[in-house]
């Protein structure tokens, strides 16, 4: 049913542990924050997040609803199977998940246990870098972050669960992914980390093409620095991504439109 543009879904808070409805929550909240920062497309892409306390278990986005609209309650719990354990009631709509979503983050899942959330975006800064053979050049210190990023060529529209050997190869025990002529993938050991990730990852999408526009030479960085760069960035290095974050972006939806909660 919808009521003033808004789809009317029942709540899954009775349906689901506290641990759980609190992964619902944060995961909705980045689908909101993800639009919010102009890495949406439309109802395309998915970002994932695991069910605490749940083997094999993690919530995903319904394929028919806009990341502005999505909800705690309107999240769809799968496991790495590809089996659907719980969906909210969407009427009429009966919506389900998008087959690419499960091949993709149903991979990390299982290989990478310590990987709580998991975003895949189509945005047109990272869908262009994607597309340059140079890849992502470590002309700003944001960018730096990347220095060691991983590539994984086209094969088609992720289908087949037979390129998910090749995609978890490529992606290694790394945070971010450069999907050849496709897009972006980053993985966090919480949703603040991951959004984090992947926020910096656009930005430094969007420098390098705003530089590479204006024709002109960049300025070198030694090597040495890079990598020093580089190891300031690194888990071991320097606190969690997102721990500061994550909580004034929490602050920012509700003033804006706490309804990701319901």
């Amino acid at each position: 049913m919808v009521e003033n543009g808004r789809l009317q879904i029942p709540s899954m808070k009775e349906r689901c542990t506290p641990a759980e409805w609190q992964a619902r929550v944060d995961l909705a909240a980045c689908y909101r924050l993800v639009d919010l920062y102009g890495m949406s497309d439309m109802m395309a892409n998915h970002i994932s997040m695991r069910v605490p306390g749940e083997e094999g278990a993690f919530l995903i986005n319904a394929y028919g609803m806009m990341y502005e609209e999505i909800t705690a309650s309107s999240l769809i719990k799968i496991d790495v199977d590809g089996n659907v354990l719980s969906k909210p009631d969407f009427g009429d709509l009966n919506y389900g998940i998008n087959k690419a979503g499960y091949v993709i983050h149903s991979a990390v899942h299982a290989a990478r246990h310590e990987v709580d959330c998991v975003i895949h975006t189509h945005s047109w800064a990272s869908m262009a870098v994607s597309a340059l053979e140079c890849g992502l050049l470590p002309i700003t210190q944001t960018a730096m972050r990347f220095l060691k990023i991983g590539y994984h060529d086209y094969q088609g529209v992720v289908l087949n669960a037979a390129e998910q050997a090749s995609l978890l190869q490529d992606l290694g025990q790394g945070e971010a992914l450069i999907l050849r002529n496709h897009g972006a993938l980053v993985v966090g050991r919480t949703v603040g980390e991951a959004f984090n990730w992947m926020h910096r990852l656009e930005l430094s999408c969007r420098s390098q093409l705003a530089a590479m526009a204006c024709n002109s030479p960049f300025v070198r960085v030694p090597q040495a620095v890079l990598e020093e760069t580089w190891n300031n960035y690194q888990p071991g290095t320097r606190r969690p991504y997102g721990q500061m974050e994550w909580p004034a972006l929490l602050r920012k939806l509700d003033r804006l439109d706490p309804s990701y909660k319901t």
